[in-house]
């Protein structure tokens, strides 16, 4: 016998959730105004030859231009380079960091993650300009230490010179992105039960199989998240390369990002910009999805 069932929803329930929906009303309008709209505006740009006084349908031909330009196909090496010798090097620092300082007494590790975590909440100009002095080929600290240690005979133009340009950003770029790792690290350490680790060290676990066994385990969510924001925040690395570099010497240290912000508003060419940002937006998905699979398997929430 089927018997259905007509379920009333009360008067407080509906007055509930139009209120819920209310509350949310802000935050919707804000993402749909100025993220979705805006993704689906530069998807529907990208398709035209778009400039100052023309727009003009030209279907797929800012893609295949993209990937025929020298310039773009630098840029987006650059960017990978950039992304590779940065993401892996944050992770690295930050838990070894972490792990030595976890189990201080509170006012040394408070110190410790506030000096750390200083470069994070700096201005970004202010922290060019200290860079920029120290990699000054004449007057920078960093040429009168290696010289006075003997390492280099002569001083070294270290954003003038495509051979060092990029690798000198990518030191920038390091400074600034550990601090909220160590930060979280540090949370994730002290969350472990020590009663574990004890009981390891008492069995005759050495440091290294405590951290692997029992430590790194609790560290997987924690890593997770870093190396997918890490990723993205070295895809879109665009202030440190503006204000250092601008994209040169000879585009050595021009990435995706900067080249979109070139593109737009130097050269005015929005469609052809617009497609470059789809093309970064669709690597920094790829990248991070790949990430999630790889990583997030073993992942205990």
């Amino acid at each position: 016998m089927n018997m259905t069932r007509t379920m009333k929803i009360s008067p407080q329930l509906k007055r509930d959730t139009i209120v819920s929906y209310l509350f949310l009303l802000p935050a919707l309008s804000f993402f749909l105004i100025f993220v979705l709209f805006p993704i689906f505006r530069g998807i529907y740009v990208s398709f035209f030859d778009y400039g100052l006084r023309k727009f003009t349908f030209i279907g797929f031909g800012n893609y295949i231009r993209m990937f025929q330009d020298p310039v773009f196909l630098k840029s987006l090496a650059n960017t990978f380079i950039l992304v590779v010798g940065t993401v892996p090097l944050i992770l690295l620092f930050s838990i070894f960091v972490a792990a030595n300082i976890y189990t201080k007494k509170p006012a040394v590790r408070s110190f410790f993650r506030g000096i750390f975590y200083l470069p994070a909440v700096s201005s970004i100009v202010s922290i060019t300009v200290v860079w920029g002095w120290i990699y000054h080929p004449l007057y920078g600290i960093l040429n009168y230490v290696l010289e006075f240690i003997g390492i280099i005979k002569e001083p070294i133009a270290y954003l003038g010179d495509p051979r060092y340009a990029l690798g000198a950003v990518t030191a920038v770029l390091l400074t600034t992105s550990v601090g909220q790792p160590i930060v979280l690290y540090v949370a994730s350490l002290g969350n472990i039960p020590t009663s574990m680790i004890e009981a390891a060290e008492i069995d005759g676990a050495s440091n290294w199989q405590v951290f692997s066994l029992i430590k790194w385990p609790a560290l997987l969510p924690t890593t997770l998240y870093i190396l997918i924001i890490s990723t993205i925040n070295s895809f879109q690395c665009f202030s440190l390369i503006q204000l250092l570099t601008a994209g040169g010497p000879n585009f050595a240290t021009s990435t995706i990002m900067y080249l979109v912000y070139e593109r737009s508003f130097t050269l005015y060419q929005f469609g052809y910009s617009s497609a470059m940002g789809i093309v970064l937006g669709i690597c920094i998905v790829l990248i991070s999805t790949l990430q999630y699979r790889f990583f997030g398997q073993d992942v205990d929430y």
